[in-house]
């Protein structure tokens, strides 16, 4: 108990202590003092400060113990401060005490006291200027109230040292002076032809009376008297579509002729008022542009482009173009009836028609469309006949469409924009037009505004834009002190041309012949009619050839193809021929899964056509998946169809690919087995009675199963014929062996007639026969071949000889019967 009384209280010290230390000294100025207090004092040891301690990460400061009785301390440096790296410092410190005895047993610290010491700057560093050198041009015989300003730094850290605070002009008798601010004007009016330029060194002082070590040296330039305008701009600009924004100024100033100018407002507008609808917009039909925009189902388009379904505006004159919207024209006298069912509206429900209008040159006679209205005693004036264009007409019944829904409807794809870099444009306002069209820029530097006109570009988002002209204007204002127009700048006026951009070719490809059994044809699932459709859309580009192609006169460009990506928006599936008979035929599709792509399908006698903004690959799963059903096949023979594919409401049109279906008729096989058991004696293969399946295009894997026509069926005849004879002729001796050559002859006609893979033969099961005459049937083809160029009076003896062997009969007719058993058709194997 003792020894804790001995050294029985901490040492304390003030909460905050606040220094100050020059740059060029180490020793802290502290308020208050550094002075901690023991109350064990005057015992020595537990009542004297043996030290301090410095709590903090990189503080180039320590304490030091002045007297350890009455605890008096100072702070120092321990190394060079340097204001300009870092002005101030903050840090904490305790005072502990010399414990209890001589051995530093017991020792005690205070509570931690935080410290604050600024760092006091020495004017150590002269002002540098920010360029070696200026330049400015000024125009004869006017008083400017600045040229140019000089701008000098100084790297000392306080405002006593750091600001410049007077510049100099240090070359004598000069007409001009210089301010604090480091602004140039002259003072007097300057003359051309007295001197052309003028070279000022100018010198700067901070307000330590600190001159700069390096001097700056200025240029001023005399211009002759000028015109003040917007000046580096082209007239023309071409616009190369798929490039993105193009700076329609990129080397544009404007020549003020050293007017004192305090504010320029300059506006640059895009006339489009001569494309369609007043800009550049996806010329989709307007059913489509709803789709797309988010629109609820239910649009009715009533004045769509001409096409083989929608057929009720091919009289009315239009623009005669799709490279934009198309536009019809009513002239006051003619109208065009809407087919039934187009237009489903209920009179109890709002609805909302969309239609761009522009009345033509009649006057200004009114003229009312609608006719809404509560009050009484006024006078209606109906309008029957419309004079002037109409495009985009549509009405929807039901909910009003949506404030975004419209928005987008109308919103233009082409437009100016400003993107002004940071080092660009500062100080300029800029407001934009909702369209895009116009751009407004304001400011009061000339050069920042010359800057941000530098930037203006052009930009069209359409992948094939509507090409042509777009017509552009700058008009400008500028004002001089007192808020008064001081020049005139005269408005310019150029355009953009748009060219035409690279025109797509689309193709379709696939199988345009195939044969179907007719049970398919039947089937609740029908036929593909496409079933290997491609689509694909390639571009034919320029290609320079490498080096310069001036020097070989003989090199020249090369065409590339390139394959590119877009949208359709509509396919058309056309019947040719006759019209479907919606009784016995049609056109099937899945309806599911057109909704799941957004495609919509509508069906006429004519066909389908499909219609909705999709990929191409979603149009070529969609026409997979149509299919041709045919219930009364009976009578039909073939199909034949069209399809023809198209991308913004007909400007590209694709290829017309044509598929034609054949129906493979199969013959009943029970009513030719009854026939030939009940009649086998009659089967000579001249007499044989077939179903007749003329006209038909009987379609088989196997090469030999097609259905030869009458013409090859009378050459095969006359020919065997021929042969028959000349065999007659060399081997008469041969009594015996010419019984044999007539049968293998009478056997090779009912091998050459109609080799049909849809026909069965059924023979009696219980004759046989053996394949004794192969190698014989091989030389008959050799020989067949040789005697082609025959005579008439031959083939008159072949028919001769065919009408005696007719009366014999006998063996041969067996040999018929075992020859047509070896010919029976094996239809297992062949497909549909």
């Amino acid at each position: 108990m003792e020894e804790e009384v001995v050294n029985k209280h901490k040492p304390w010290l003030e909460p905050t202590y606040h220094g100050i230390v020059t740059e060029n000294d180490n020793t802290v100025l502290l308020d208050p003092p550094l002075i901690a207090l023991d109350k064990d004092s005057p015992l020595r040891f537990a009542g004297e400060i043996c030290g301090f301690k410095i709590h903090g990460q990189n503080v180039p400061f320590d304490a030091v113990v002045v007297d350890k009785s009455t605890g008096e301390g100072i702070i120092r440096s321990k190394e060079k401060l340097d204001c300009e790296l870092q002005k101030d410092y903050t840090f904490t410190i305790q005072a502990y005490d010399c414990g209890k005895g001589p051995d530093g047993t017991g020792v005690k610290k205070s509570h931690k006291a935080t410290v604050h010491i600024q760092v006091n700057d020495v004017n150590e560093y002269a002002p540098v200027f920010k360029e070696k050198s200026y330049k400015a041009a000024v125009v004869e015989g006017k008083q400017h109230g600045s040229i140019l300003r000089v701008e000098a730094v100084d790297a000392d850290c306080s405002p006593q040292f750091s600001q410049i605070c007077s510049y100099e002009i240090l070359t004598p008798d000069v007409p001009f002076t210089v301010d604090k601010d480091g602004y140039i004007k002259n003072t007097e009016k300057l003359n051309y032809d007295k001197e052309h330029q003028y070279k000022l060194t100018v010198t700067a002082y901070d307000c330590g009376k600190k001159r700069a070590t390096e001097d700056a040296l200025v240029k001023i330039s005399i211009k002759p008297a000028c015109s003040p305008g917007w000046q580096g701009w082209s007239n023309r600009i071409e616009y190369e579509p798929g490039t993105g924004a193009l700076a329609v100024f990129p080397s544009i100033h404007l020549e003020t002729c050293d007017e004192p100018v305090t504010s320029v407002q300059a506006t640059v507008e895009l006339e489009t008022s001569h494309i369609g609808k007043g800009c550049d917009r996806d010329t989709y039909s307007e059913k489509s542009l709803h789709r797309l925009c988010g629109a609820a189902a239910g649009t009715s388009e009533l004045l769509p482009s001409p096409s083989g379904s929608l057929n009720w505006t091919v009289g009315l004159p239009t623009d005669n173009g799709h490279d934009s919207d198309q536009v019809f024209e009513f002239n006051g006298t003619q109208a065009v009836r809407i087919p039934d069912g187009v237009v489903s509206l209920d009179p109890k429900e709002p609805f909302t028609i969309s239609v761009w209008m522009r009345h033509g040159p009649f006057g200004r006679k009114k003229e009312t469309i609608l006719c809404s209205s509560d009050k009484t005693g006024g006078d209606l004036h109906m309008t029957q006949f419309f004079r002037g264009n109409l495009a985009g007409l549509t009405i929807r019944s039901g909910k009003l469409a949506d404030k975004k829904v419209i928005d987008c409807l109308y919103t233009c794809k082409e437009g100016l924009d400003l993107q002004v870099p940071e080092d660009g444009g500062r100080g300029v306002q800029i407001h934009a037009s909702s369209s895009q069209a116009v751009l407004t820029l304001e400011g009061d530097d000339v050069g920042e505004l010359d800057k941000a006109m530098q930037h203006v570009s052009y930009l069209n988002s359409r992948q094939f834009p509507t090409p042509g002209i777009r017509r552009l204007k700058i008009t400008s204002t500028v004002k001089c002190f007192n808020e008064a127009a001081c020049i005139e700048v005269p408005p310019v006026e150029g355009y953009v041309m748009v060219l035409q951009p690279e025109e797509p070719k689309i193709s379709l490809s696939g199988v345009h012949h195939f044969a179907r059994a007719a049970s398919e044809f039947e089937s609740p699932e029908g036929v593909s009619l496409f079933p290997e459709l491609r689509i694909i859309s390639t571009i034919t580009r320029e290609v320079e050839p490498e080096g310069d192609g001036s020097e070989d006169p003989t090199v020249q460009e090369s065409l590339v193809s390139e394959e590119i990506v877009h949208d359709l928006d509509t396919c058309e599936v056309t019947v040719e021929g006759e019209e479907l008979n919606p009784e016995q035929e049609s056109l099937e599709v899945d309806m599911a899964r057109l909704q799941q792509k957004g495609i919509e399908a509508s069906h006429s006698d004519l066909g389908v056509v499909f219609t909705g903004v999709d990929t191409m690959a979603s149009y070529e799963e969609v026409l997979h998946l149509l299919r041709y059903r045919n219930w009364h096949t009976r009578s039909l023979l073939d199909r034949k169809f069209k399809l023809i594919c198209s991308e913004l409401n007909g400007r590209y049109l694709s290829n017309e690919f044509k598929v034609e279906v054949n129906v493979i008729h199969t013959a009943n096989p029970v009513e030719h087995a009854n026939h030939m058991a009940a009649q086998p004696q009659f089967v000579h293969p001249e007499h044989r009675s077939f179903v007749d399946l003329s006209g038909h295009n009987l379609a088989s894997p196997h090469p030999f199963a097609v259905v030869p026509s009458t013409a090859t069926v009378v050459i095969v005849v006359c020919v065997s014929f021929l042969v028959f004879m000349i065999i007659l002729g060399v081997f008469r001796i041969r009594a015996a062996h010419q019984r044999t050559m007539r049968d293998q002859d009478t056997g090779k006609e009912n091998e050459m007639d109609w080799d049909d893979s849809a026909l069965t033969i059924t023979v009696n099961p219980m004759e046989t026969y053996e394949d004794q005459h192969s190698p014989e049937e091989e030389e008959e083809e050799e020989e067949e071949e040789e005697s082609e160029d025959g005579e008439e009076e031959e083939e008159i003896t072949s028919a001769e000889s065919e009408s005696s062997e007719e009366e014999e009969g006998g063996p041969g007719d067996g040999q018929n019967a075992t020859r047509q058993q070896q010919l029976e058709w094996d239809d297992s194997t062949l497909s549909y």
